[in-house]
């Protein structure tokens, strides 16, 4: 694993690449980042199909104590989930959208959000919040290459919390 700083200052993008072998690492990358992101955060998870975001964000919502299924919302676009915490987790599935206008169908504004999953980012831009992460995963011999993105202050303060609890924080 190898860890990468782009330039500047707070607030700037800070780059991790980790390889996860297996659905045994892509939990425990979940669990490390549900453990340690902000009070509200927004994460976008990018990758082609079969890339491994819906496991990710399985894996995330599981370890957030959703307990019951945790459906893809690939056909209904947003599955919404309350947090033991408060709040709901909301994940969403842009694929099938045509432009970022149609996402206000989806009942988004009156979201008690504390945390966004949002897949196919980009069928939403200019119609989502800002993410504090961006997730990139991509098909790696038998595991995945997963690339992660924080962004602004908040991605800031949420890198630093992240490299303290993953295992591997040394080396990633």
């Amino acid at each position: 694993m190898s860890r990468e700083r782009s330039p500047g200052g707070a607030g700037a993008a800070v780059e991790h690449s980790l390889f996860l072998p297996d659905a045994d690492a892509t939990a425990a990358l979940a669990e490390a980042l549900a453990a340690t992101r902000p009070e509200r955060a927004v994460v976008h998870l990018r990758g082609d199909l079969g890339a491994g975001k819906s496991t990710l964000a399985r894996a995330w919502l599981r370890a957030l104590g959703v307990t019951g299924p945790v459906r893809s919302p690939t056909y209904t676009l947003v599955e919404r989930y309350p947090l033991a915490s408060g709040g709901e987790a909301l994940h969403l599935d842009l694929y099938r959208i045509g432009d970022a206008g149609e996402l206000e169908f989806l009942g988004l504004d009156d979201a008690d959000a504390r945390l966004w999953l949002v897949e196919w980012p980009e069928r939403g831009r200019g119609g989502l919040p800002k993410a504090d992460l961006e997730v990139h995963l991509g098909i790696e011999g038998e595991g995945r290459r997963c690339g992660l993105a924080f962004r602004g202050n908040a991605g800031e303060s949420w890198r630093a919390a992240f490299v303290r609890q993953w295992p591997l924080a040394g080396a990633c």
